[in-house]
């Protein structure tokens, strides 16, 4: 846990450096993520796409497929990103709709659940090239299993 706040904390601190590279209307990035909640310990995969349609204003629907120790688990999820940062190293604040599909049995046999709700969470886009970057955020989302997690992956400006 403390490697998790200490990276954070640096990313952070990364997103206040700048050079001039600001998030313009019409900018799309596709996302390949990794998720991790911190609750149930389950790891997950997912992709998605952020459209800018406004400065500084992003949307960004994905989808993730979990996986957990027993049973399937699939989320989407539609957010609205705010970029506070401009530069390599850009921080936001999200808040969105999110809903799960998951079945608690084996071999995917069972009754089917699904559940809505919210999202919020802060994260960071860090630009290692020009073709490709480092995005990273820390989110809470409220439908079951109301889980609390990190998503860490690639983003690639289109």
């Amino acid at each position: 846990m403390k490697k998790a706040l200490l990276i954070f904390c640096a990313t952070f601190m990364l997103s206040f450096v700048g050079l001039a590279q600001t998030q313009e209307q019409g900018d799309i990035r596709f996302h390949a993520l990794g998720t991790y909640g911190l609750r149930y310990h389950n790891f997950g995969a997912g992709a998605g796409i952020e459209y800018f349609f406004v400065d500084h204003f992003a949307l960004m629907p994905s989808y993730t497929f979990v996986f957990p120790a027993v049973g399937k688990q699939n989320n989407l999820s539609a957010d609205l990103r705010y970029y506070v940062s401009e530069g390599p190293s850009q921080l936001y604040f999200m808040a969105g709709y999110s809903q799960t599909w998951q079945d608690n049995e084996p071999n995917g046999v069972g009754k089917k659940q699904s559940s809505k709700g919210a999202n919020v969470g802060v994260g960071a886009y860090i630009r290692l090239t020009e073709a490709v970057g480092l995005s990273t955020e820390f989110r809470f989302q409220s439908p079951f299993p109301r889980e609390v997690g990190f998503r860490v992956g690639l983003a690639f400006p289109l």
